[in-house]
């Protein structure tokens, strides 16, 4: 357990962020799983559409430090390819 006064704010906002950054991971994944049922059901326009939505949503975690900034691209990346595949 943390001693210092300084220990114990830390500990604190460790608590708090973790709290805030699982939220925003918790939203990352509720958009792409909506891609995923889209792309599950063979709906190349709810896809398209749920790829649009969840694109800054990645983005807004990686620029927010939830996730790392190369996985949120890799990401989008990946679920546009198989958005695009869907067609063929």
């Amino acid at each position: 357990m943390a001693n210092t006064t300084s220990a114990k704010k830390a500990a604190r906002k460790i608590v708090k962020r973790a709290a805030v950054n699982g939220n925003r991971i918790s939203r990352v994944r509720s958009f792409v799983r909506k891609v995923d049922e889209a792309l599950a059901a063979g709906d190349k326009t709810a896809a398209a559409a749920a790829l649009k939505a969840a694109q800054p949503e990645l983005m807004r975690a990686a620029s927010k430090g939830a996730i790392g900034k190369k996985t949120a691209s890799r990401k989008v990346s990946r679920l546009a390819a198989r958005v695009k595949a869907i067609g063929r």
